[in-house]
């Protein structure tokens, strides 16, 4: 029996949902365009369990590009209030249209000049006739077996909000490099940095030319530490590169190794990646490669930077 109680829960927030499929239409619209729009923050706002909601809305928006806040409403008409403007949106919740710390806050922000948007499942309701836009929620049952607890019309209201948050941020352009931009110390932030936001650059790079004495390459190498030396012409074209595999080959073929220059030792080109590359792309070129570092370069040749497997270790891509 508890089984069953579960099961139909699952059954009528799953309903609650799938009815909001075929209300999407106009007036949805209309809520993107004032969403993109508004000039100032999107505030959500909701008592009790739709509170806890507008919390989490106003986070899925903030991560995706809009700027928005959690605002209670009965905290609001107590000094609250002073964080919204006119530039602002309000979108809020109450099931029922007829939550009184709603409508309470309602009526100061249509004095203010303020644009809002209500979700509720009752289309004459006090609220719904005060908005400037109003989102069918269209629950008519709550998945509580008392038809008291909000379960139906919460999950109905989330489902709804993420909606809008989705179509806002893709109406506004919102990229991959946005989200990394927006979630930098997070795991799917790191998915997206790029080469070179990690990359060694200018006096970091190990830097030699052709007719470099070899223990002055081997000074160059051990100063910077990555591993390698590039040997560059004048304009800083790659010419090829001298790595610490090198440096013990050499050891074991010359009887004097140190008299021969780099040009001699080198070998020609060397594994490049762009530096607009993903990070990930780079992992994944170091292990298929089976070496430590990989050169950045321009496609003209130009170094710009050197990658090394500890600089991706150091930001926990692995």
């Amino acid at each position: 029996m508890t089984l069953d109680l579960a099961r139909r829960v699952l059954q009528t927030e799953a309903e609650a949902i799938g009815r909001l499929v075929d209300l999407i239409g106009e007036e949805f619209s209309r809520a993107i365009e004032m969403v993109v729009e508004c000039k100032g923050r999107v505030i959500w706002t909701g008592m009790g369990k739709s509170g806890i909601i507008c919390h989490k809305l106003a986070a899925t928006m903030r991560s995706t590009g809009t700027p928005a806040l959690h605002l209670h409403p009965a905290e609001a008409i107590h000094g609250d209030l002073g964080m919204v403007t006119r530039d602002d949106l309000v979108v809020a919740i109450s099931n029922s249209g007829a939550t009184q710390e709603i409508l309470d806050l309602v009526e100061v922000l249509k004095r203010l000049g303020v644009k809002l948007i209500a979700m509720t499942s009752y289309p004459d309701s006090a609220l719904a006739n005060t908005s400037d836009i109003h989102l069918d929620l269209a629950v008519t049952h709550e998945a509580c077996p008392l038809n008291l607890a909000p379960t139906a019309s919460t999950t109905a209201s989330l489902a709804l909000g993420d909606a809008l948050s989705m179509a806002v941020s893709v109406k506004k352009g919102f990229r991959e490099e946005d989200f990394a931009r927006l979630h930098p110390g997070g795991k799917l932030g790191k998915r997206f940095l790029r080469v070179g936001d990690l990359m060694h650059t200018k006096d970091e790079i190990p830097r030699v030319a052709e007719d470099t004495a070899m223990k002055d390459v081997i000074y160059e190498m051990s100063r910077k530490g990555l591993g390698l030396a590039t040997v560059q012409d004048a304009a800083g074209h790659l010419l090829g590169v001298i790595t610490d595999g090198d440096l013990r080959r050499l050891m074991e073929r010359e009887s004097d190794p140190l008299g021969l220059a780099a040009a001699e030792v080198m070998h020609r080109g060397g594994v490049c990646i762009q530096s607009t590359e993903l990070a990930t792309a780079a992992l994944r070129l170091l292990e298929e490669k089976r070496i430590t570092s990989l050169l950045v370069c321009t496609t003209e040749s130009t170094v710009e930077g050197v990658l090394h497997l500890h600089d991706l270790w150091g930001v926990g891509l692995f």
